[in-house]
């Protein structure tokens, strides 16, 4: 009995895991179909990103003392993070340029101390309310913006509409707490 109760209880557990997967693979499906870059832009900004992390990280001052990353949206890369000094900016960025698909480079690097585990917490933290009033906005597809805030800073990339692009950014700049709002976009 005991023996018939520990495999029944193992099997669940088991499929829970597998329904979380099945729910997450989804949604990452339902994402990707309502994105309007085709999905092998979407894998080729996936590639971009690792390929620009791992070229960054084999520079070992910047692996050290940088903290950085890459987002790509349709080949256009967004590099923020904090560097000691101008030439490591410069650095980080002559890194990356190489990279097969990267179309543009937007680097907006900060000069400055790497940003603390509370600053990265409140930087999500607002993200999460910028893309919530993204989600209830009328006249914009919240699905085609990417969020990333990094020190308050919120950037805003996608493949919007000029109208859509001036809702996004009102939207953003009336989150408390964002500082600044830095538009990334690609305009249809």
């Amino acid at each position: 009995m005991f023996k018939d109760t520990v495999i029944v209880l193992s099997t669940i557990l088991l499929l829970q895991g597998c329904a979380a997967a099945v729910v997450a693979g989804t949604a990452g499906a339902v994402t990707a179909a309502h994105d309007r870059r085709t999905i092998g832009a979407q894998i080729d900004d996936n590639n971009i990103e690792i390929k620009s992390a791992l070229a960054l990280s084999e520079i070992p001052r910047l692996e050290k003392y940088a903290n950085l990353d890459t987002i790509s949206v349709n080949g256009i890369v967004l590099l923020i993070g904090q560097v000691a000094n101008q030439e490591m900016k410069m650095q980080a960025q002559q890194a990356i340029e190489n990279v097969n698909g990267i179309r543009k480079i937007h680097n907006q690097i900060r000069i400055g101390s790497n940003i603390s585990i509370t600053t990265k917490t409140h930087d999500s933290w607002l993200t999460s309310k910028v893309k919530a009033q993204l989600l209830t906005a009328k006249n914009i597809s919240s699905n085609n913006i990417k969020v990333v805030t990094e020190n308050s800073e919120v950037f805003l990339m996608g493949l919007v509409s000029d109208a859509e692009a001036a809702i996004a950014v009102e939207l953003a700049r009336n989150v408390s707490g964002v500082e600044r709002v830095i538009k990334v976009f690609e305009y249809l």
